[in-house]
């Protein structure tokens, strides 16, 4: 020891000794010396926006949500008590007994036994376990939301996880707006209520007309899409199956699945009217020309390649319109030859194909469109491209384009959001309509509209005639791929697109229908949906038609003021009250209305008369 302890080493471990408690010194020194800071308060969680239909509907609201915890260890040797528990609490939670039990003898510390229990039932297990005295449960309050109306548009309006982050749809492309952060420097930030472009009752009378299609065809999945022509709004999106909200994390994949706007696919014979379309607006055909029809389109090429195209019929002569109203694939590779490569390509880009409408949707594809540099690309592509494969697209880019048509040649840009308000009520933004670069000339969209409407009349989309407003159609049938190469021969993708009234189009409506069984032919199994469909806008939206009644009337019309609904101490009637009536409570903070049904309120949970407590979730059923 004494060897080593030398002068040099007891010099050097003393200064650095004698440093180090400087530093410390110092150190401590400097923070006597400084201001003392105040300690952060605690800031109050921001309650995210609503999300709302564009008449203010709810869709999407701001809840709470409670985890049910038990202190396993207080009541581990005690086996009375923990079955008296399990007896008394399993019915409030809708669980076994037995559950129960072993849910708290697998911890010896402790464990949740159910998460996520709405208000209402937080309400009556605390009251029971207090005056139980089940001082050894525990309560997790979150923030969570909830849907009243389910499955309503469910892959549009979206999903917000338990970490308060929306994960799907409207509420994860417009979080920044339902639930903003504070940026550096800023002390508080204002959430935003989401008014969507649909119109909920629109959206329920659509989505049942699309379930009962799919129950007559069978088909494995559906898309609906009406839009307003003018301003680009769309009014109801339909992607079945579709998703419990409120049970999202239990719904399979399938039905989360946002169609309209990821899935790709072929379009088959309704991409025929963007095809003669874009021949006609570069004058490679005329109204009046004629070709001929003898069931194959047929080209032999100078380096021998032969390309053969088949038909469904030997249609003979056909103008451009025929060819439309009859789908003839034949005359559309006829027409297809009046186009060179570069330029219909471009002009397919030019109506918003091979990349994304830009819509408020995440996950939107591009869908894709060759070049006629790609390897992929042959002497039969443009024709068969122009009949409406090897390519493809997006619903919402197949609607897209058509507002070209319905614009008389200039596109306007989709949109789901109507407005965005503040949680005063002052609105924040309002869409505008959102005009393109024009596409096609007047008369070109003039024309094409004007081939739908004969379509409708005469040809394969009879049965998507209204009689008393002008409609124009355009079916489609296209074999889907297979996954082992080439085309199915059972599975088929039926489409019809729709655009009326004529004379003055207001709406654009597009349905295609996946896999059907049986018959398959968009002619006969979507255009009578589209008829159905389009009959259920006209009224919803009042729009005139041709053949309606009309009756005399002194222009005097007599409004009963409504009845203001009050909330106080106790749980008003609800019975006989519109939706209409229910709106200005939907902005109560201490209570939670879920609202399912259309109509009038026929029966409400808790009854009239129950006490008012907070966060009471108020249960009613509309007819």
């Amino acid at each position: 020891m004494n060897s080593f302890f030398k002068p040099v080493r007891t010099i050097i471990f003393f200064s650095i000794s004698a440093i180090s408690v400087l530093v410390v010194i110092f150190a401590y020194a400097k923070l006597s010396v400084q201001p003392v800071r105040p300690l952060a308060q605690n800031k109050d969680d921001i309650e995210r926006g609503s999300i709302v239909d564009r008449s203010g509907f709810p869709l999407a609201v701001q809840t709470n949500f409670y985890h049910v915890g038990v202190s396993a260890r207080n009541i581990r040797d005690d086996e009375a008590k923990q079955a008296a528990f399990a007896r008394d609490i399993a019915p409030l939670l809708e669980m076994d007994e037995s559950l129960v039990l072993s849910i708290i003898s697998s911890s010896k510390s402790f464990v949740y036994l159910k998460k996520k229990i709405d208000s209402t039932t937080f309400e009556t297990i605390k009251k029971m376990t207090d005056a139980k005295g089940y001082n050894f449960v525990s309560y997790e309050k979150i923030p969570g939301r909830n849907y009243p109306n389910h499955d309503l548009a469910s892959q549009l309006i979206g999903y917000m996880g338990d970490d308060g982050k929306g994960l799907a749809g409207i509420e994860f492309s417009q979080q920044d707006i339902l639930s903003p952060e504070p940026h550096s420097g800023e002390e508080s930030v204002q959430a935003k209520n989401v008014f969507l472009s649909i119109d909920a009752n629109l959206q329920y009378k659509l989505e049942k007309i699309a379930r009962e299609s799919m129950s007559e065809t069978q088909a494995e999945s559906m898309m609906l899409i009406a839009a307003d022509a003018k301003s680009g709004e769309v009014l109801s999106y339909i992607s079945f199956p579709s998703a419990d909200l409120n049970n999202y994390s239990t719904s399979s994949q399938s039905a989360r699945i946002d169609r309209p706007a990821m899935n790709a696919y072929e379009p088959g014979s309704v991409f025929k009217i963007f095809s003669v379309g874009i021949v006609y607006d570069e004058h490679g055909i005329s109204p009046n020309e004629t070709f001929v029809c003898d069931g194959v389109y047929e080209k032999r090429l100078a380096n021998g390649e032969r390309i053969r195209i088949k038909c469904l019929e030997h249609h003979g002569t056909l103008t451009a319109r025929d060819a439309i109203r009859l789908s003839c694939n034949d005359v559309l590779g006829q027409i297809s030859d009046r186009i060179g490569e570069d330029d219909f390509i471009s002009r397919i880009r030019m109506l918003g194909f091979g990349q994304r409408t830009g819509v408020e949707l995440p996950g939107e594809t591009t869908g894709t469109v060759k070049d006629n540099t790609s390897p992929l690309w042959s002497a039969r592509s443009k024709p068969t491209i122009a009949i409406g494969q090897e390519i493809s697209v997006s619903a919402l880019q197949m609607v897209q384009a058509a507002t070209a048509i319905a614009n008389g040649g200039i596109p306007v840009q989709l949109t789901f959001i109507h407005k965005i308000t503040n949680k005063d009520g002052t609105t924040f933004f309002t869409h505008e309509p959102l005009y393109k670069n024009r596409v096609f000339a007047r008369n070109t969209a003039d024309y094409i509209l004007s081939c739908m409407e004969t379509t409708a009349k005469i040809g394969t989309g009879s049965r998507a005639n209204l009689r008393d407003v002008a409609i124009g159609v355009k079916t489609g049938t296209a074999q889907m791929a297979d996954p082992n190469g080439g085309y199915s021969e059972t599975d088929f993708l039926s489409s019809c697109m729709a655009i009326f009234p004529v004379d003055d189009p207001q709406i654009i409506l597009y349905i295609v229908v996946e896999k059907a069984k049986g018959e398959t032919y968009g002619g006969r199994i979507v255009a009578p949906v589209i008829g159905e469909a389009a009959d259920v806008i006209i009224d919803h939206l009042g729009m005139s038609r041709g053949g309606a009644a009309s009756l005399e009337h002194s222009g005097v019309i007599k409004l009963a003021t409504p009845q203001t609904i009050t909330l106080g101490s106790v749980v008003p009637d609800f019975t006989g009250k519109s939706k209409k009536d229910l709106l200005p409570l939907l902005n109560r903070t201490d209570v939670t209305l879920t609202i399912s049904g259309n109509g009038w309120v026929t029966s409400q949970k808790p009854e009239p008369g129950t006490p008012v407590t907070e966060n009471m979730v108020i249960e009613l059923n509309l007819e």
